[in-house]
């Protein structure tokens, strides 16, 4: 037996990086995870998120951007933050905001959905 570990062998770790997207792929940050990332990814977008305090306003931004991206014909599931722990991981400092592909794309302003296409198209 060995006091506090000391002499044990240290398993190797054959972790992967971690996906930028949370998809589960090996993509790292330094790689464009729209090319080559995600095999979900269309137009561009792999993942989408709305950050807000859970008011009126940031549910609004929630459902005009799962309208934009339905319309844009995209198979992605548009996640809906409101724990501000996370919020501020982000850096945003007013809310709504959107995130596209882990980037901070729009905060503080209520985007139509139109708007959020055109966003997105931009990426």
């Amino acid at each position: 037996m060995s006091l506090f570990g000391i002499g044990k062998k240290k398993e190797e770790e054959n972790k992967t990086p971690a996906c930028v997207c949370n998809c589960g792929c090996s993509a790292s940050e330094t790689e464009d995870i729209t090319k080559d990332c995600c095999p979900e990814a269309k137009d561009g977008i792999c993942c989408v998120k709305v950050l807000g305090a859970g008011c009126k306003t940031c549910h609004e931004q929630y459902e005009n951007a799962k309208e934009a991206v339905k319309n844009m014909g995209l198979d992605i599931e548009v996640e809906y933050i409101t724990d501000m722990q996370k919020v501020m991981e982000y850096g945003v400092m007013s809310m709504p905001a959107i995130v596209a592909n882990e980037k901070v794309v729009s905060m503080g302003k209520l985007l139509k959905a139109s708007e959020v296409e055109k966003l997105f198209r931009k990426l």
